[in-house]
């Protein structure tokens, strides 16, 4: 009875030093997270408290407001980065001053002035507190209102993938102007007619 305890304790033995050998141990290395940001050279006219998250008519007073206020020589040149999670301003003279930063998350209202070369956002900051931040861009802010909007429809999308039908559902996307809007709107009414059109239309059978 020793001698075959002895002979099975050598054979486990064998076995864990020939899978230790043969069978690496397996590593999870954190893979690393590429983030897509887009860079624009705007001029920041500065920061407006606002009343209201949303509306055209809120975006658009506050511009109006900080374009009267100061002249066009005074706003300073700032870089815009646009990210997936974050919209960032950063001074053109020092990469390290950070003037505004912005989760998409808490951006409440975004759009483009009655000027083309105007863009603003709105931003929650949270105990019912909205800052309206307004920029100027050239030649318009056709780029930069396109860019934050798709990391806001972006970011809108990862929410319900990440969260199954049966718990809360996402708030909407951050409302854009009414120009977006209507664009938006037509595209989807083509598309829907699109597929109206190709159900109609199907394929008749041979007659034998």
């Amino acid at each position: 009875m020793a001698e075959r305890k002895n002979a099975k304790a050598l054979a486990c033995s064998a076995l864990q030093e020939r899978s230790g050998l043969d069978m690496p141990l397996q590593v999870d290395f954190p893979t690393p997270k590429t983030e897509l940001v887009q860079k624009f050279h705007v001029q920041y006219l500065g920061m407006l408290p606002v009343d209201k998250p949303v509306g055209i008519d809120t975006l658009n007073n506050a511009i109006e407001s900080l374009m009267t206020s100061s002249d066009k020589e005074e706003w300073p040149s700032v870089n815009m980065n646009v990210a997936d999670a974050t919209v960032t301003v950063i001074g053109e003279k020092s990469e390290e001053e950070v003037l505004v930063e912005c989760r998409v998350r808490f951006l409440s209202f975004m759009g483009v002035g009655k000027d083309a070369h105007t863009f603003a956002f709105i931003m929650d900051t949270g105990n019912q507190r909205f800052e309206c931040h307004v920029f100027w861009c050239e030649p318009n802010a056709g780029n930069v209102s396109e860019a934050v909007q798709a990391a806001c429809m972006l970011r809108y999308q990862k929410c319900l993938v990440a969260r199954p039908p049966s718990h809360k559902v996402c708030p909407p996307p951050p409302p854009v102007d009414s120009v977006t809007r209507r664009v938006t709107t037509n595209v989807k009414r083509g598309v829907l007619s699109l597929i109206d059109t190709l159900k109609q239309k199907r394929p008749i059978p041979d007659t034998p």
